[in-house]
Formats: C-alpha cells, structure tokens, sequence
C-alpha cells in the first residue's frame, strides 16, 4: 500500500535533476500513504516524471522500491496496492525475478503478456501509472471496485496524476478551482461523484478503468473499462446462480475462503476490524479458522448506548477466540477530531462514520500494519435498510387503501402504517420521503427517494441549485429492483464514499485495509444469486448469515443492523455546537457567496430547536465548509 504521483510536461520541460526534484515534493504531500521509504523516476527526453512513497507490506527489502523499471527497461511502473495472487502469477511466469514483491510480478506479467491480459490475471486492490517508453504512452489504471483512488487532470501546463489531491495541488503553478457543480453534487447525494473531482478539470478515474496518452494532454485520451460492474450484472442475469440458498452459501464460504487465505498474506502483522454485526463477524470467523493462532481484532464503542456496538463484538471475539482491543469513543474524542477531518480528506465528503472508522483505524495500527475491512457486504448481499424498506413500501401499496389520495396524505398514511407495522427503524422516521417514493416510476426514481440528501441543493447560485440533480448513473436494463439498486449503490456509495472513508482514513495513519469481500470473484459470485438467495423472510444477506450461522451462534449475531455512526445529532446540539455555529455564520456565508444563507440558517436553527433532525443535511454543508476552510481560506 503506498502513494503514487505524477505528471508529463512534454519534452524539454525539465532536465532530469529538476523533475525529480519536482515530483519528490510531490510524492512529500503523500507521506502518511508510505512512510517507509521514497523514490523517484524521471525522462527529459518525454517530460514524465514519477514519485512513490512505500508502505512496505510484501518484501520488505530494496528490490521492492519504486518506481520499478522493467528487466529490459521498456515499461516504468508506479504502482500502489496490492496483488493477491501475486505468487500463483510468479508460477506461470518464466522470467527470473529479483525481490518477492507483488510489484514487480505485475510488472513482469505486463511485459510477458501485455497490459490487458496482466489485468485479467490480477486479483488484487490497485492504482497505478504505467510509462511504455518504446510507444512514448503514459496509461493510468485503477481497480475494478474502487478499492484505491487514483485522480488525474491538466494543472500548471502539465497533465498531473496522484492517489490524493494535495499531491497534484503541489506541481508548480497549480492553482486549481472549486468546481461548484461537485459542490451541487455534494450536496444532493452526500459525496463528489466519479468521474468529477472537487476541482474544475481534475477528474477521478473511475473503477475497472484505464486511460492511456499518447501526449501529455488530458484532453487527448478518454477512460475505458478494463472489467465493468454492469456487465457482470448482465453475465449474473444471464446465467444465474442454479442452486438454492443453501448451495449459495456454501459456494459463498468456498470463494471467500481463497480469496480470505490469499489476503492474509503479507511480511507484516495482519488484523482485522471487527463491529460485531454479520459482514466482519463472518470474516473473522474464516479467518480464525485458516489461522494457527489467535487473530488481532479491533473495534470502537460509543459511550452513548444507542449507536454502541462494542459488545457485540466482544461476545463474537469471545466465542471465536481472537486478542480483542476495543477502544470507547465520547463526545470529547469527537470534538478533538472533527476539526482534522480536512487535513485526512483531500476533499469534502459528507459522511460522518469517518470520525469512528478514523478513531478503529488509529487503534489498529498501534497493534499492526494491515488490517482486514468488511466493505461490500451490504451492496453485494442486499444488507442496507433501504432495500428493506422498498420491499415493505411495494408490500403496502398492494394492500394499503387510500392510495389515490395526493401524495402528501399518501406521504403520511404510508409513515403511518410503517410505524404501527414495521418499526421505527423502517419508513416511519422518513415520512417526507414516502410522498416521492409512491410516485417513483422507475428504480432510478425510487433510489434518488431514498438517498436523496439536499433537494434543492443550497447554493446561491439558482443555477445549480435545480431540484432534479442527481449526477449517478442508471443500472442495466432488465434487473429485478433489487439488484438494480444493488447495482447502483455499488457504482456509486461504495466506491465515492464508503471506499474513500476507509482509504483516507487508513492511510492517514499508514494502515493499510484489505477488503475479501471486493474480490471481484466474490462480486461475481454474489451478482449471479437470484434474489430468492439474497432476500429471505425480511432479511437480506441470506448466504453470509447462513456461513456465518456454521462458525457462531445465531443467538450472538442476530440483531438489528446499527451501522458504524456517531450520535451527530446530539453532538451538533452540544459539544460541537460552536465548532458548527463558526462555520454556519450567516454573514459569512453571505460574505463567501456560496451557500445560500437563509435556507443553511432556517435548517440549522431548527436542528438546534429540536424541531427537525437536520444532522445529515448541516453534516454535507459542515464537510463543505471546514475543507474550504482549511485549504482555500
């Protein structure tokens, strides 16, 4: 796991000296990333420079620096991530190699095989920059899930590249602008979405993409998909999973167990999160089963009861066998940290599961270097609330009378039902959200009324502040509502917001996180299971319960889904209340013009009333404003 960064000027723009100098500086924005050791490669003759910091995991020894020049000197590999599969490629290839690293097998499969066909072999979490010097080509090539973050855009006279933001922001004459439309975007679904930055013509690369340039122009070259979510939506469709859900689970155990066996490796400690809900305890659960002894888990408590997970996860450790460490999390541990939240995200993101997941991830590294993470469960296995809801919502609108009212007493009937049938955690507590999701006509409809943050967004621009904005793309024709939504979160959620979280917040203290779940033969797996194996007497995940049921007592993990977030409301009412009050002043709001002041006021003043739980809402303005704070003031 480590840092890379980048860029190509042309020729002549630097002499050799200048642009390592230029890119070591660089690669200093991204120390946290790789503290364990730095490097540097440029060429005059084409104008590319590259810079790496190494978070050294997999042979640790001098044959694993980078940049990393190829046996015949061709290709120049930068490279971040790791290859899971990186012995089983060693085999087949039949080239001597100097290290053990996974970097420099990769780079030897391309030079064998080619790029295309390296990607294919690669199992494995990854961003990289591949320079071919006999094509004079720079190509830029991310994971298929969005594991590791990877940006590239035209600032300074040059085409940039980098793992963070800071990074492209230190080449000489970078001045990049906040694009108000990410902002808008921000705004309406609580993350920047790819392929857009915060910043104007700096663009993430999106998952399972590479983009190849022939000439140091970012406008020259278009991003194309190596691997594709969507198509493997379409294979799953097709051809789908031909046994019960009893065979899915079992297929399950045996596809999370190689990819769980391959993870575990590394010349380092290896860990693992642990809340106690099914995703990690199903995890820790093979993992102790493929370990000789017991293994680290690691998991936070909040000191208030209601958003306390903490003794779940000491009943699963217990029963498993684990050396558990768990921390407690209060308001002053919130307090002392939300004001560093800008200096670990390298741009806004409204999701304020990031203090605890920063809080686990500190902890963590304490103990060990890398760290096993359950993101993906809930969108590969149908666990959010969301798709629980829809399915109560369509189960009332066969029965509920009264449905050709206007869509407000709708709204209210609807919220009504809910809570006298289903519980407070269902739609009772999203009354103002039903009216929209009884009109929704198709999927897309229904999952923008569902995750739908601000509407209109609260800029004083009128321009970009039009009530239909929703900037995530649609799933492929033909699925069933639950994989379409499935499919959207996983396009979306998980790799803008969920995998950013737990990027930024790991490497801000050198720990790298491993995700089994995102294997993409795991995600192929679980795309080709009928609903029927998902989906079962009001519960999703059916086939990680059913393997977790094999290694832990039902009785220890069969709970309400909680999530991993912190009282906000609360806090923003109390020990925040100033920190938040600072940023949310209506004079300088009005003062720096981009927010409109009356309608950010009125939703903050009622949150402080206790008339409204606005903690979401004030959290995407709060995110906004304490980045600009910090980096634009």
């Amino acid at each position: 796991m480590c840092g890379i960064v980048g860029f190509w000027a042309g020729p002549g723009a630097y002499d050799g000296q200048g642009a390592g100098q230029t890119v070591g500086r660089m690669a200093d924005e991204l120390r946290h990333r790789g503290p364990d050791d730095a490097g540097v490669w440029s060429d005059p003759e084409l104008g590319v420079a590259l810079g790496h910091r190494r978070l050294s995991i997999v042979d640790l020894s001098p044959t694993g620096h980078q940049p990393m020049v190829s046996a015949s000197g061709r290709f120049v590999l930068c490279f971040n991530g790791e290859i899971y599969n990186h012995r089983a490629i060693r085999a087949r290839l039949d080239v001597p190699l100097r290290g053990t690293s996974d970097t420099e097998v990769l780079l030897a499969d391309i030079e064998a095989r080619g790029l295309e066909a390296a990607l294919e072999d690669a199992v494995g979490m990854f961003a990289f920059a591949l320079v071919d010097r006999r094509e004079r080509s720079l190509t830029l090539v991310r994971d298929r899930m969005g594991e590791k973050p990877l940006y590239y855009g035209r600032l300074g006279g040059a085409l940039v590249f980098g793992s963070e933001l800071d990074a492209l922001r230190a080449y000489p004459g970078a001045a990049p602008r906040i694009d108000r439309e990410a902002v808008a975007d921000l705004l309406t679904v609580g993350y920047v979405p790819s392929p857009r930055s915060i910043y104007e013509g700096v663009h993430k690369l999106a998952p399972g993409h590479l983009v190849r340039f022939a000439a140091p122009d970012a406008a020259t070259a278009r991003p194309t998909a190596y691997w594709s979510l969507h198509a493997v939506a379409r294979a799953g469709l097709a051809s789908p999973f031909a046994g019960d859900e009893h065979a899915a689970s079992e297929a399950l155990e045996a596809r999370l167990r190689e990819a769980i066996r391959e993870q575990m490796v590394a010349d380092v400690p290896v860990g693992a999160f642990l809340s106690g809900g099914i995703d990690s305890s199903a995890l820790v659960a093979l993992m102790q089963s493929e370990a000789s002894r017991p293994i680290r888990t690691f998991t936070v408590g909040f000191d208030d009861p209601r958003f306390d997970e903490s003794s779940h996860a000491r009943r699963v450790a217990d029963h498993l066998g684990t050396e558990h460490t768990e921390m407690r999390v209060g308001a002053e541990d919130a307090v002392a940290l939300v004001p560093r939240i800008p200096e670990i995200f390298d741009e806004p993101m409204a999701d304020y599961s990031q203090i605890p997941t920063f809080l686990v991830a500190k902890l963590t590294r304490e103990h060990v270097k890398v760290s096993v993470s359950a993101d993906g469960g809930d969108e590969l296995f149908a666990g959010y609330h969301t798709y629980r809801w829809i399915q109560r919502l369509r189960a009332a609108t066969r029965w509920l009378p009264g449905l050709a009212r206007p869509a407000a007493s709708r709204a209210s009937m609807v919220a009504g039902w809910a809570l006298d049938r289903v519980g407070r955690h269902a739609l009772a507590g999203r009354a103002g959200r039903a009216a929209p999701l009884l009109e929704a006509a198709t999927t897309e409809q229904t999952f923008r009324a569902l995750t739908r943050h601000w509407s209109p967004p609260p800029l004083a621009d009128a321009s970009l502040a039009r009530a239909g904005r929703d900037p995530r793309v649609s799933p492929p024709p033909g699925l069933s509502e639950l994989a379409a939504m499935r499919t959207l979160d996983a396009t979306s959620y998980l790799p803008d917001d969920v995998l950013v979280k737990v990027d930024r917040t790991t490497m801000a203290v050198s720990l790298e996180a491993r995700a089994p779940l995102l294997d993409h033969r795991v995600v192929e797996l679980a795309w080709s299971l009928p609903d029927r194996c998902l989906y079962r007497d009001g519960k999703g995940k059916w086939p990680l319960r059913h393997l977790l049921y094999r290694h832990v007592p039902r009785a220890i993990v069969d709970r309400p889904k909680m999530g991993f977030s912190p009282p906000m409301a609360t806090w923003l009412r109390g020990p925040l209340r100033d920190w938040a009050e600072g940023l949310l002043g209506a004079d300088r709001l009005r003062r720096e013009g981009l927010f409109d002041a009356g309608a950010v006021r009125a939703t903050w003043e009622a949150h402080l009333s206790g008339r409204r739980d606005n903690k979401f809402l004030l959290w995407d303005v709060l995110s906004v404003q304490a980045w600009r704070e910090a980096r634009h003031p």
